[in-house]
């Protein structure tokens, strides 16, 4: 995830992190996370081929794989 502007947070089941506008983080595969934030923000989110965009859970939210959304 690359943050673009504004502030947000990426909580996982030990700790947090925090990223400001400019800031990169890259999340270790398969550990559970949750990005928040407190308000509007506009993120760029990066991730490998086959990565499915709901994780593990299908709902009426999951899209085709590899297809951009």
């Amino acid at each position: 995830m690359i943050k673009l502007f504004y502030k947000t947070t990426i909580e996982f089941l030990d700790g947090e992190v925090r990223l400001g506008a400019g800031e990169m983080f890259v999340v270790p595969r398969n550990v559970e996370h949750k990005p928040y934030a407190a308000s509007e923000c506009k993120i760029m989110l990066v991730e490998p081929s086959g990565v499915v965009n709901t994780g593990e859970e299908r709902t009426a939210q999951t899209a085709e794989n590899d297809v951009w959304l």
